[in-house]
């Protein structure tokens, strides 16, 4: 394997490594939208 091409190699999985811990951490800090995730809490209660 050439220098260049190990170089490639770093810096290509570097870069997929950080956008992912960037994505992920984005997610995982939005704030909480406050609607339910559930279906059983919109279905309609009949009594």
């Amino acid at each position: 394997m050439t220098t260049s091409a190990l170089i490639m190699i770093v810096l290509t999985q570097g870069t997929v490594i950080t956008a992912t811990i960037y994505f992920f951490r984005k997610v995982l800090k939005a704030p909480s939208s406050g609607a339910s995730d559930s279906y059983s809490d919109n279905d309609v209660k009949k009594d």
